[in-house]
């Protein structure tokens, strides 16, 4: 048989033999013609048999056995490709949804249909395949149902209960929960319903998501959101049009007065005169000018075009003054107020407002700035602790930590430096520990020690070198047994009493007692032994004797006596941990006389109380005040005149602080016997030669006498100090200070009198302040003042207030001693003028002083003062500030007066010192008996924008907090609780975002006080999960704070093992262990 069938006649027509060899490749003898004639007819037969034969009876298939042989091997091939075929439609049908070609049908299950009905044929093929194979056997049906493709209508034996059986397992049914989603017939259901069911008492919830369409309502944008923010940012197309003269005539139309009121002009393409130049350029095929296609279509946003203009005018100066850093300063925080308008950084066109802003690229924007900065500075330092500031944000805190080392190697003089780059450690939770805080004052004293002595050569000693080691040495953290009463209590507050107890106790280092003959060994505590090697590398020399002196009185501050040092401002807010702030104490009772011991909310050593605790001047305890009283005995000697006298009243002092805790307390016996002993120091101390004209020494002990109600003992020790001065008067400004306190204590003595004898009070007071101006010796009371002595003494303060008002006080630099005698002078005549005429000739002199005072400390247009002169003045008119409060507030406290003009004095005293606390403390107090909120919030808002210190953010907390606890009184009645129909959220966010603002910069993140406070704040809202997020966010800034750890145990007794295994691992003294507790216990 010929391969090609076209070429069958030329391969078999007879020819030579060459063109027979040529043509052998044509034919194929394993090809028979026959088999091809019966592969076309089989499809027809296979067909027409189907379609003829009934359901039940079946013919068999007439064609010879050879052809049936082969034909039935082809069409059981052809059956099993099909097969194959239709297994993978169904996978793919099962992963892809794609366009079926023209031939296939619609859905999985006419598919189905369709492929079963095209298998018949082959399956009766091939059952009769297997019959043609086995003739002997004949027409058997229990031998045929044995094989797989047999017909049943091909079984003899057919009973009802006749069935195929498949032997070929299917993995599928033990695969799968259910059948493959291709064999189960799926629709689209059209709405909710179901036919046949009552829609009003009947209802099918089905599975699948609903089919109804939810109609997208817009929400209304409000004014508040960003959208609308922004198109207010935006500003308005200015609209102009000629100005024409008014007419009288009524107009029939409105004109439209932009367009030109020229003739049209009219071509062959513009016949009518109605296009404009754009529209006939078309029509030419021609584009608009090439200035024109570049305009935008609407104007350019002016507030972005004067950003740029600010930004071109940055770039060019820091290009032609690489040099000032205070420039490169400024371009960097103008930064922040660049990416807070309107998208000036914009990637594309049009995408200004849709760009979204993060913090990440302000800082980027801002590093890069400063990188170029530093470039043209390398020995600038501010730039480089800019950017390493900046740098927190991106680096980890190793890599912080090296360069931060590596800045001190390269400036290692720079006091500024070393007290930020300890601040900065000091900081670092993850790094923290107090051995390594240790060494690093040490080589920081050190080290500076060396540049001082020259033995660094390559640095040499800067301007206040000594005066920051003395800073520095009195900001190092210091490292923090009553024994168990009641067994019975939790386990968490036996161990708090127990430890702030030998917190109180053990402060001191342990010394052996020889008397007992104690030796090193004999220490139960070898923690409590300090050797030379621990503080050897922080001992420094103080050469200056200003120096020295301020040293003794910070350590006597240190130690709880009210010496007067106020801290630093770089580790003020460090060290303030505890709540007196807060407390009025005796200031209500006694405005004018009031005992303020200056503390400035830092605990003294060995105080870790509650917060809230009040806190007086209680002393220490046996031991601790013996040392005291050797430290006194042991520095007095040291110093002389002004030192030795301050270093005798903070002494006295001290002692009446102790008599006013009992007095508050009302603890008698103790009264009586500190009493005693503070008599007994004030008689020792004015009995030494140098002190017996010291006027605050009497002045002290004349208060310490009408404090413990000996008023005649009082009024004899004032009369006695008041006839040594002789003839002083008015030039005295301690005579002055004590003839001023002798007044006050006799018209707050008026206040407590009967009616009756109320006028001789206040007689003695205007005597007292009259004697001040005569030039006679002082004599005793004795009866009412004369009018004409009142008049002179009125016109002798006068002419003395209009002497000092002169240039000796506002002259640059003014004499320190100038500045005090005017102070006291004004204090005692705004007292004289309150008592002979009234409050309101006080308020004028405290006007006159107040606006002589404020023009020289802040003159127009040169800001706050920052001369040493100029700050001496502003703590002058900070005192004349207290004083008109004082006598404000005493004068609402006995008589009818508004209080607007408190309010007013307040305000504008707070504004010139944020950071004083006997205002704000006056101000909260006179505001909280106020029922509306929102001035109070005004003020402390605006106080806060511009303010540097802490304080206004502490008041403001303190305020709100004093309101919500007002409306949760008014919410009880009884005890019981009233609910209220709308619950006063309000102050609880409000309080809540306060601390969080306070907390964003450097000192209120590194004030334990405030931490201390939004801790108990949300405590006791029973938010504890938020509480325990915030104290591990303290322990990141202030890792240092013992008291801290101690309000965790408070607040979270059930965390106490995990918070006494932080203060191990950062070192932190434990002084009673948890197992010395078990031992105590089990005792």
């Amino acid at each position: 048989m010929a391969l090609f069938p076209a070429f069958a006649g030329v391969s078999e027509a007879p020819d030579s033999g060459s063109s027979r060899k040529e043509l052998d490749w044509l034919s194929n003898p394993s090809f028979c013609v026959g088999s091809v004639t019966s592969l076309s007819q089989q499809p027809e037969a296979a067909t027409a048999h189907v379609s003829e034969g009934s359901p039940l009876s079946r013919s068999p298939l007439k064609s010879e056995p050879s052809d049936e042989s082969d034909t039935n091997k082809k069409l059981k091939q052809t059956s099993r490709k099909k097969k194959k075929e239709k297994k993978k439609r169904r996978k793919h049908q099962h992963h892809k949804k794609t366009k079926r070609k023209h031939g296939q049908s619609s859905s999985s299950r006419s598919e189905t249909d369709t492929d079963s009905e095209k298998d018949r044929p082959s399956r009766a093929i091939g059952g009769r395949k297997k019959e043609s194979e086995k003739p002997n056997q004949g027409n058997n049906a229990a031998a045929d149902t044995g094989h797989r493709f047999v017909w049943l209508e091909d079984i003899q034996a057919v009973t009802g209960e006749t069935f195929r059986t498949d032997k070929k397992p299917d993995p599928a049914n033990w695969e799968y929960k259910s059948l493959y989603r291709g064999d189960i017939a799926r629709y689209k259901r059209k709405g909710d319903s179901c036919l046949g069911i009552n829609p009003v008492k009947q209802r099918i919830s089905w599975e699948g998501t609903s089919t109804e369409k939810k109609h997208s309502r817009k929400q209304v944008e409000r004014y508040f959101t960003k959208k609308s923010v922004g198109l207010m940012n935006i500003d308005g197309i200015a609209i102009s049009s000629k100005t024409e003269p008014p007419s009288s005539d009524p107009a029939s139309f409105i004109p439209v007065k932009d367009l030109e009121d020229a003739a049209p002009v009219t071509t062959w393409l513009n016949p009518l005169g109605i296009y404009d130049q754009s529209t006939t350029q078309w029509l030419q095929g021609q584009g608009p000018p090439e200035q024109e296609s570049k305009q935008p279509d609407t104007q350019p946003d002016s507030e972005s075009a004067a950003l740029k203009a600010r930004v071109e005018e940055f770039n060019r100066r820091v290009r032609e003054n690489p040099r000032d850093t205070q420039l490169w300063m400024a371009f960097v925080a103008f930064q922040d107020e660049v990416m807070k308008s309107p998208g000036l950084y914009a990637i594309e066109e049009g995408e200004q407002e849709k760009r979204k802003r993060s913090l990440k690229l302000i800082l980027e924007k801002k590093l890069a700035i400063l990188e170029r900065a530093i470039e043209s500075n390398q020995s600038s330092v501010d730039l480089k602790l800019a950017k390493l500031k900046l740098c927190t944000e991106f680096w980890e805190p190793s890599t912080l930590v090296k360069e931060w080392q590596k800045l001190i190697f390269l400036h290692p003089n720079n006091t500024a430096l070393w007290q930020k780059y300890l601040l900065f450690c000091q900081s670092q939770f993850s790094t923290f520990s107090i051995s390594k805080i240790h060494s690093l004052y040490g080589k920081c004293l050190s080290t500076l020690s060396a540049v001082k002595d020259g033995s660094i050569l390559s640095h040499p000693a800067l301007p206040g070198t000594e005066e920051a080691m003395f800073d520095e040495d009195d900001e190092e953290p210091e490292e923090d047994d009553q024994e168990i009463k009641d067994k019975t209590l939790p386990r968490w507050q036996i161990w708090l009493a127990a430890e702030r107890s030998r917190d109180q106790r053990h402060w001191r280092p342990w010394r052996p007692d020889k008397t007992k003959k104690q030796t090193e060994e004999d220490c139960e505590d070898p923690e409590r032994q300090v050797l030379f090697d621990d503080i050897g590398q922080s001992l420094i020399r103080l050469s200056s004797e200003d120096l020295q002196f301020q040293l003794v009185v910070a350590f006597l501050q240190f130690l709880g006596v009210p010496s007067g040092f106020t801290l630093p401002a770089s580790c003020l807010y460090l060290a303030m941990d505890e709540h007196s702030i807060f407390d009025n104490g005796l200031y209500d009772e006694k405005p004018l006389t009031f005992f303020n011991p200056l503390f400035s909310g830092a605990s003294c050593v060995g105080r870790m109380d509650r917060l809230g605790c009040p806190r007086w001047t209680r002393g220490q305890n046996r031991e601790g005040e013996e040392f005291i009283r050797n430290v006194f005995h042991l520095v007095m000697p040291l110093f002389s005149g002004k030192e030795k006298s301050q270093l005798c009243f903070s002494w006295l002092q001290y002692e009446i602080g102790k008599v006013v805790w009992c007095l508050h307390t009302k603890n008698k016996k103790r009264l009586k016997s500190q009493g005693k002993n503070c008599k007994k120091l004030a008689k020792n101390l004015l009995k030494e030669p140098e002190n017996r004209n010291n006027f605050c020494l009497w002045k002290q002990y004349a208060h310490l006498e009408w404090l413990l109600g000996n008023t005649e003992d009082a009024r004899k020790v004032f009369d006695t100090a008041l006839g040594m001065a002789g003839s002083q008067g008015l030039k005295d400004s301690e005579l002055c200070e004590l003839s001023l306190l002798y007044a006050k204590l006799e018209v707050e003595l008026e206040v407590e009198l009967s009616p009756e004898v109320r006028g001789a009070a206040s007689a003695r007071a205007v005597h007292i302040l009259t004697k001040l101006t005569e030039s006679s010796p002082y004599g005793p009371y004795t009866g009412q003042v004369l009018a004409v002595h009142i008049l002179k003494a009125r016109k002798a303060y006068e002419h003395a207030l209009q002497d000092y008002l002169g240039d000796s006080c506002v002259s640059d630099p003014a004499p320190t001693d100038s500045c005090t005698r005017l102070i006291s002078l004004s204090k005692c005549f705004m007292l004289f003028q309150y008592l002979t005429v009234g409050i309101g000739a006080a308020v004028r002199i405290y006007e006159q002083v107040f606006a002589k005072l404020h023009s020289s400390v802040f003159p127009e247009g040169s800001g706050e003062g920052n001369s040493a002169s100029s700050q001496s003045r502003s703590s002058f008119l900070e005192a004349i500030t207290l004083m008109h409060a004082s006598l404000l507030r005493f004068h609402m406290k006995v008589s009818v007066y508004p209080l607007a003009p408190l309010r007013e004095a307040l305000s504008q005293a707070l504004k010139l010192y944020p950071g004083n606390q006997v205002l704000w403390r006056s101000y909260v107090q006179i505001q909280n008996k106020s029922h509306s909120a929102s001035k109070t919030r005004r003020f402390f808002d605006t106080i806060t924008r511009s303010a540097k210190p802490l304080e206004p953010w502490l008041f403001a907390i303190e305020a709100e907090k004093m309101r919500k606890r007002l409306v949760e009184t008014v919410q009880r009645l009884d005890g019981r609780e009233i609910h209220a129909t709308i619950p006063e959220t309000g102050l609880t966010h409000r309080i809540q975002a306060l601390f969080e603002n306070a907390m964003r910069s450097d000192s209120g993140s590194q004030c334990p006080l405030l931490w201390r406070m939004y801790l108990n704040f949300l405590v006791s809202l029973g938010n504890k999960e938020r509480s325990k997020g915030v104290f591990y966010k303290a322990l990141q800034n202030c890792p240092w704070a013992k008291v801290l750890y101690l309000d965790a145990v408070e607040y979270f007794p059930e965390e106490m093992q995990e918070v006494l295994d932080l203060m191990t691992e950062k070192e932190l003294r434990v002084r009673l262990p948890l197992e010395e507790l078990e031992l105590l216990l089990e005792d």
